[in-house]
C-alpha cells in the first residue's frame, strides 16, 4: 500500500475512532463485536482499526508546553466576545502564558455549536457562546498562549434531565442540590463516554490539554446515598463497600479517559478539591488524592484560601493567602513524594473577593494576595498555578514572574 493512501486511511480512522472513544476500551472483550456491528458495513478491516491506534492526531495547531503554566480562568462568554482580546492582551504582556476555557459549562451545555452531522451535534447541547472555537485557538497559537479546554464532568443538569436514568432520582424527580443543581452518575459507563467523547472534540478543535472538573459524586452524597435511585452499573457486584466503591469509580474514569485521549496527544488534568490531599480519602464524593493523581498529567488542587475554615491552625484564612498556601504546599508535596510517578503540581489559586465569608472574615483580593500565593507556591517548589476569577476581572499590576 502506498504512503499516501495509508495515511489517508489513518485520518479516517482516527475521525471515526474520534466519534467512538468506547472503541480504545481497555475491556478488548468488547471490542470485535462493537466493530464488527459498526465497522463491517463499509469494509474496515478490524486489524487496520487497531493500528491507526499507533498514530498521533494533529489538529494543525502548533503549540510549545510553556517553562511551567502560569494561567488563568476564562468564560465562554469571554472567549466568545470583546472581552477575549483584553485578556489575550494581559496574558501577552505579562508572565501569564496560558488560558483555561469553559468547553462543557457547570450546567453540561458545549459551548459552541458543534458541526452539522457530527455525534455532538447530535446530542442537542450546543450553545452559541463561542462563535468561532478553531478561530480563538487561532489567535491563541499566534500568541503562544497555551490552551487548556475545561470540561465539568459529573455536574451536569442538562443530561441528567434528559437522561434520568444516568442520574439519581429522588421519588419521581431528579435529585437536585441545594443549589438547583443535578449530577449525573459516576458509576455508569454511558456517563464515562458521554464526556470522553467531548473532550476529543477539544483536542481534535486543537486544544493541548483536557481539563476535567467536578470529577466526583455530589458532596454530601454519603448522606443520600442509601435513599436516592440510581444504578451502580458494573460496581453492583464489587467486593468493594459502597463508600469504595465510589472511590473506584471516580479513579476509574479519569484512568479510562487519559486512556481514550493518549491517540490526540493531549495533556489530562484534574481538579480536586484542596482538602482530598489533607485527608486520606474524601469518600463521600469518590476523591482519593493519590490514587487520581497517578492517573492524571496535572493535577490542580483548588487551594483558594477563602474555601478552608480553620485549617492549619490559621483561624481565618482569607486572611491570610500567604501562610494558607504555604501549609497547604507542605502537604501536597509530601503526598505526591509518596508517588512512583507524580503529576505536575498546578493549583488553582483566588483572585477574587470573598465578601460572602462576612466582615471581619474576609478581605478585597488584589495585587498583594495574589502575589503572595504565587510567593508561597514557588517557595515550595510549585512553579505551575491558575488563577480564578468567575467574572475574568483579573487583578491589574501583578507580577507573575516565578522566583528565581
Amino acid at each position: 500500500m502506498k504512503m499516501k493512501q495509508w495515511t489517508a486511511i489513518c485520518a479516517f480512522l482516527l475521525s471515526t475512532l474520534a466519534a467512538t472513544p468506547v472503541l480504545a476500551s481497555e475491556d478488548e472483550s468488547m471490542a470485535p463485536d462493537f466493530v464488527s456491528r459498526t465497522y463491517n458495513a463499509i469494509g474496515i478491516d478490524t486489524e487496520m482499526l487497531t493500528a491507526s491506534k499507533l498514530f498521533a492526531f494533529d489538529s494543525g495547531l502548533a503549540f510549545e508546553y510553556p517553562d511551567a503554566v502560569r494561567g488563568i480562568f476564562v468564560t465562554a462568554h469571554s472567549a466568545g466576545g470583546d472581552r477575549f482580546e483584553k485578556l489575550v492582551n494581559m496574558v501577552d504582556t505579562t508572565d501569564l502564558n496560558a488560558m483555561v476555557i469553559d468547553i462543557k459549562e457547570d450546567f453540561g451545555y458545549l459551548t459552541y455549536m458543534p458541526q452539522e452531522g457530527t455525534p455532538l451535534a447530535a446530542l442537542g447541547i450546543g450553545q452559541p457562546y463561542i462563535k468561532d472555537p478553531r478561530a480563538v485557538l487561532e489567535r491563541l497559537e499566534e500568541k503562544q498562549i497555551y490552551p487548556i479546554a475545561r470540561v465539568v464532568v459529573f455536574k451536569d443538569s442538562v443530561l441528567a434531565n434528559k437522561r434520568p436514568e444516568l442520574s439519581f432520582v429522588d421519588g419521581d424527580q431528579v435529585w437536585k442540590n441545594g443549589r438547583g443543581e443535578s449530577f449525573v452518575n459516576p458509576f455508569l459507563k454511558e456517563v464515562w463516554d458521554h464526556n470522553v467523547q467531548i473532550a476529543i472534540e477539544a483536542a481534535k478543535l486543537g486544544f493541548k490539554e483536557i481539563q476535567f472538573d467536578y470529577v466526583r459524586f455530589p458532596e454530601g452524597f454519603e448522606n443520600r446515598a442509601d435513599t436516592l435511585k440510581y444504578s451502580m452499573g458494573e460496581y453492583a457486584d464489587s467486593d468493594l463497600d459502597p463508600v469504595q466503591r465510589r472511590v473506584e469509580a471516580v479513579t476509574d474514569f479519569v484512568a479510562y479517559a487519559r486512556e481514550q485521549l493518549k491517540p490526540y496527544g493531549v495533556q489530562v488534568s484534574v481538579d480536586i478539591f484542596g482538602y482530598a490531599a489533607t485527608l486520606p480519602e474524601a469518600p463521600g464524593i469518590g476523591q482519593n488524592f493519590s490514587k487520581i493523581s497517578e492517573n492524571v498529567d496535572v493535577i490542580s488542587s483548588m487551594i483558594y484560601p477563602s474555601h478552608w475554615t480553620s485549617y492549619f491552625g490559621i483561624a481565618k484564612p482569607d486572611l491570610e493567602p500567604y501562610k494558607l498556601v504555604t501549609e497547604y504546599a507542605k502537604v501536597e508535596n509530601n503526598k505526591l513524594a509518596e508517588l512512583k510517578s507524580p503529576p505536575v503540581s498546578r493549583p488553582w489559586l483566588q483572585d477574587f473577593t470573598a465578601s460572602y465569608l462576612g466582615a471581619g472574615n474576609y478581605q478585597k483580593y488584589g495585587k498583594d494576595e495574589v502575589e503572595a500565593q504565587i510567593k508561597a507556591l514557588n517557595e515550595n517548589g510549585i512553579d505551575e498555578f491558575l488563577l480564578w476569577n468567575a467574572g475574568n476581572t483579573y487583578s491589574p499590576g501583578v507580577d507573575y514572574t516565578p522566583i528565581e
